[in-house]
């Protein structure tokens, strides 16, 4: 599946404003993506969201991604 990357996020995947990864559930997805881009790993546990189909993930990571589905990472937002 082709996942956009937003935001701070695009400087972990080597400035690319997308990828193709598979994966089945957001959990798999992430570790995916930190195995294959290592200095994922630190803005993940700062906090990343994950958008599936527009609706926004930011715990949920059993969550299934559909076949098809629009995937996009972004930086979580700290609200105060």
């Amino acid at each position: 599946m082709q996942v956009a990357v937003t935001g701070l996020l695009c400087t972990a995947v080597n400035g690319a404003a997308s990828i193709n990864i598979e994966a089945d559930t957001i959990r798999e997805l992430l570790r995916k993506l930190v195995e294959r881009y290592p200095k994922f790993e630190p803005l993940l546990d700062a906090g990343v969201a994950v958008v599936i189909n527009g609706e926004i993930f930011r715990d949920n990571w059993s969550e299934p991604i559909p076949a098809g589905a629009e995937v996009v990472l972004m930086p979580r937002i700290q609200g105060g």
